[in-house]
């Protein structure tokens, strides 16, 4: 399904394949010979998705791209069933398994490989070949990399990543009715979308 968003139409080329049931919003340009499978959500709220060639998104994996942080997959990057890429940079030969996030302002370098369920966090760089263990979290930049039971090592970097600025544009600490109140208005956007003929 493709979507007008904001005035902005996804761009796919001849070679590339998009399921019925995928969804492109926005400012998405895929790559030649890009595949976008069942399920899939490519949607450019307001900072454009760009791939390279030869790229597999796959079931049910979300890319969303931000003002502030667009999406970029390089060229040969898989990104897995259940995987989050959100506002980051993905560059070439890249792994993204299943159920991985990547969140804003986050940078996998060439070749990384980001396992089932890990996360790579805000304003974080994985260096090129790095290997992301199963579960485990990344953050920083570079990357340090830890292990779901050292959650206070990770809060003494993490803290300092101002995911809650990098993500919502308020200070930590802010209420959730500020921040909701922010995003309901934000995604009210969508009510304006319209619906692509193929």
């Amino acid at each position: 399904m493709l979507i007008e968003h904001r005035g902005q139409r996804p761009v796919v080329p001849e070679s590339a394949y998009v399921a019925p049931s995928a969804v492109l919003c926005g400012a998405v340009v895929l790559g030649e010979r890009a595949r976008v499978l069942h399920g899939a959500v490519l949607t450019a709220e307001d900072g454009e998705i760009r791939t390279g060639s030869d790229v597999v998104i796959m079931e049910n994996a979300l890319v969303r791209g931000r003002a502030g942080h667009p999406v970029t997959l390089g060229d040969s990057v898989l990104v897995g069933p259940h995987a989050h890429v959100n506002g980051a940079v993905v560059e070439d030969e890249a792994f993204v398994a299943t159920g991985a996030a990547l969140f804003p302002g986050s940078v996998a370098g060439a070749g990384a490989e980001l396992r089932i369920n890990s996360v790579l966090h805000v304003n974080s760089r994985l260096e090129p070949g790095a290997v992301l263990p199963i579960g485990w979290i990344a953050a920083g930049d570079p990357a340090a990399l830890f292990s779901p039971d050292r959650h206070e090592e990770l809060w003494e970097i993490q803290r300092t990543m101002d995911f809650p600025g990098t993500v919502y544009g308020v200070p930590r600490g802010a209420p959730m009715r500020e921040i909701m109140a922010r995003q309901t208005r934000f995604y009210g956007a969508h009510q304006d979308d319209r619906l692509l003929e193929d």
